[in-house]
């Protein structure tokens, strides 16, 4: 793939270097003629000096062929302004922007634009390693509204319909990984002994939703 990235900070650098090194061509625009000091110096990619949502620059870096665009300046005006001419002006398939707010960052996912937020994947992250007892996130939205989590259940609830299970915790199965193997669950599924069962649940919620399904189920 070519791939262009807006902004060579430690995230964009250590980007570029990661993608160059797995074989795809990279090319990186900043304003600061320094910040291409954080490339190594066997980066062979493309170095753009200037404002990286400018469509001259972007044209300079290779953006009307390029396969992906990551915004990971700064600024989270910069970055969304660039990652919107990348995807409307230029057509580029995958685009993605890095933004600190993350109220911002669910209105620019409902713009179509996918985003990293800074603030609630780091916050995660830090839980996660902090109480490592507490349930396990597989996955957060940008927003971090939104989890997803494998779910430890009571063992009465082997034999019993997937809805139930749903209806007692305030939770949706989202799969079953079920002898190695993975099962979109539907209306008429069970659980069975042994299935590792993975939800997703707001994330106010996660605490509730494991008591709930380590609760034996009520009977009937």
């Amino acid at each position: 793939m070519y791939v262009v990235i807006m902004g060579c900070g430690r995230v964009g650098s250590s980007l570029a270097a990661g993608l160059e090194r797995i074989g795809h061509e990279v090319a990186v625009i900043d304003r600061d003629p320094q910040a291409f000091r954080r490339l190594s110096a066997e980066f062979s990619g493309r170095q753009i000096i200037g404002i990286g949502y400018d469509p001259d620059i972007m044209k300079e870096a290779g953006i009307e062929r390029a396969d992906a665009f990551a915004a990971v300046s700064s600024g989270d005006n910069s970055n969304i302004i660039s990652a919107r001419v990348a995807r409307e002006t230029f057509g580029v398939k995958r685009v993605v922007a890095r933004i600190y707010d993350p109220k911002r960052a669910a209105v620019y996912e409902r713009l179509g634009i996918p985003t990293i937020a800074t603030v609630p994947w780091s916050t995660d992250r830090l839980m996660r390693m902090l109480v490592p007892d507490s349930a396990e996130t597989a996955w957060r939205e940008p927003a971090g509204t939104v989890a997803v989590l494998q779910l430890p259940v009571h063992e009465g609830w082997a034999g019993r319909p997937v809805a139930e299970l749903e209806e007692a915790t305030g939770s949706r199965v989202a799969f079953i990984v079920r002898f190695g193997s993975g099962v979109l669950p539907d209306a008429e599924t069970c659980t069975q002994e042994g299935d590792v069962i993975y939800v997703a649940a707001r994330s106010g919620t996660v605490g509730d939703v494991t008591a709930a399904a380590a609760a034996a189920p009520e009977r009937g």
